[in-house]
């Protein structure tokens, strides 16, 4: 894996044409997967979700929302305090949502980038081997705490969101052939948790917690789809939105997350921070992918990229790379750095 790539999510551009063919083309014969770029309003992640689904359903009223610039609304969050959050009308029990495989946009949104995708394979532009890649948030960094705060809220919400989402991948994955897709679950809100980064939520126990969707989702997805997970540190407010103290508790949900999947994990990706002692990587060690291929996002601050190779190859041997996460939020003027700081990563490695 010496020489391989991954690209975690979104790019600040405008079509899927122009993520697939300005670094699919370049670093085409490093990638196994690519996604589309997260473009439009899934750029800005689970928020997309709060304002196109959560503000339309009849059985949830808005608490808050983003304030405004200059009297404008806004449809994403300014920073970690200032987020969309939502009850749930009285007298209703769960939270169900309609049009199953459809409801969230993942799957239309999946087919339009893919015929991107599969034209310009059939141009020669993108290598014959790569897989589109869809990534999707999973279900409790969509539905959580800071997002339904009222007690008993999470537990009305999840159960149907999660037999949503479900469709949506079923459906994704029935629309295009298995051998040229991959399914990317993203959880941000659950490393946090593990971590004992969320006030007022006890970090006992949070593993097994952010279990439970991994064991009803993911053994839905075929085996002739590949399967990743992105161990994410978020972006809100700025990189890293969370930093913890070490890579233990992340190394343990890797490890927990690949045995509870129901079927194999073909990669998984965990974000390294700019600059870190051997301690903070050492238990990397630990990991257990059972054959997934393992990425680490160390694609940034570039001056010291081969430092932080250095002491995690002290304790992992074989590795990929990639960026820390999806760079959505990003100005756009930066994004030919970010290729020039991909093609330099492989040069490095």
């Amino acid at each position: 894996m010496s020489k391989e790539l991954l690209m975690v999510g979104s790019m600040p551009l405008d079509t899927a044409e122009e993520v697939l063919t300005g670094f699919g083309k370049p670093l085409g014969a490093h990638l196994r997967t690519i996604p589309d770029g997260e473009i439009g309003m899934r750029r800005y992640w689970i928020s997309r979700v709060h304002f196109q689904v959560f503000t339309q359903h009849p059985d949830l009223e808005i608490i808050s929302r983003p304030r405004r610039d200059d009297g404008v609304e806004r449809l994403n969050p300014h920073d970690d305090k200032d987020p969309w959050s939502f009850k749930v009308k009285a007298g209703v029990d769960r939270v169900v949502f309609g049009m199953p495989g459809w409801r969230l946009g993942y799957t239309n949104d999946a087919l339009n980038s893919y015929f991107v995708f599969r034209t310009l394979k059939e141009k020669g532009i993108l290598p014959g081997h790569i897989r589109f890649q869809v990534s999707l948030p999973m279900v409790n960094s969509t539905v959580a705490v800071r997002t339904f705060p009222t007690p008993g809220d999470l537990e009305k919400v999840r159960p149907g969101y999660t037999d949503c989402l479900r469709a949506e991948v079923e459906m994704i994955c029935a629309k295009i052939p298995h051998h040229e897709l991959a399914i990317q679950w993203d959880l941000a809100r659950e490393i946090t948790e593990i971590n004992g980064g969320i006030p007022g939520v006890p970090q006992e126990g949070a593993i097994e917690r952010n279990l439970e969707q991994v064991r009803l989702l993911s053994p839905h997805i075929p085996e002739g789809v590949e399967l990743g997970y992105h161990f994410c540190f978020g972006t809100i407010g700025g990189w890293p939105r969370f930093s913890p103290k070490d890579l233990g508790e992340t190394v343990k949900f890797s490890n927990a997350v690949v045995e509870a999947s129901g079927r194999p994990v073909n990669w998984v990706h965990i974000p390294l921070l700019d600059t870190f002692d051997d301690a903070f990587v050492a238990l990397l060690a630990q990991l257990k992918p059972k054959g997934a291929r393992v990425y680490l996002g160390a694609v940034h601050n570039m001056e010291r990229f081969a430092e932080r190779i250095a002491k995690v190859r002290k304790y992992l041997r074989e590795f990929g790379v990639g960026a820390y996460c999806g760079l959505g939020r990003m100005p756009a003027e930066q994004v030919p750095g970010v290729l020039q700081e991909h093609v330099q990563a492989v040069k490095l490695l």
